[in-house]
């Protein structure tokens, strides 16, 4: 049904949705659980994504846990509707802790081998590609950078 609404205000609904959050965020202090996800390729090139909110950074796909969802299992979920590609077995890096605009956000780390072409659904994602680990594009945001010091440290 949410792909009936043109792209262009499917886009500034999430940007909307997102200063909303945020906002919320501030007020109710809440407890969030979330998951991200390293994936390369054959040639060990990283699949990064840019979306269409936030501020412009280059990001690893991430995502929260939904309800009766273990963090395995959400990692591959978040993954798949992110870049449309598939994942082998996650493998856990570890567990990092941010803090959100007054929210606590508990992030479990993996890492896996990616198959397929990343595709942007040019909606939430704006752009999705891979990248040699010697030449990735700035602007990396600052939880990506932290989340490949725990990629690099468990290589």
């Amino acid at each position: 049904m949410l792909r009936l609404i043109p792209q262009p205000w499917h886009r500034a609904a999430y940007r909307l949705a997102h200063r909303a959050r945020l906002l919320v965020w501030k007020v109710t202090k809440p407890q969030l659980q979330g998951v991200a996800v390293l994936a390369t390729d054959l040639n060990d090139q990283l699949l990064l994504i840019r979306l269409s909110y936030g501020n412009g950074s280059w990001n690893v796909p991430s995502g929260g846990i939904d309800a009766g969802e273990n963090p395995p299992e959400a990692a591959m979920r978040e993954f798949r509707e992110e870049t449309g590609c598939e994942a082998s077995l996650m493998k856990p890096l570890g567990v990092q802790v941010e803090h959100l605009s007054g929210a606590t956000n508990t992030v479990h780390v993996f890492a896996c081998k990616a198959s397929g072409q990343p595709r942007a659904d040019m909606r939430e994602v704006i752009e999705a590609r891979y990248f040699p680990m010697h030449s990735l594009p700035e602007p990396l945001s600052d939880a990506t950078r932290r989340r490949l010091e725990l990629y690099k440290a468990a290589s």
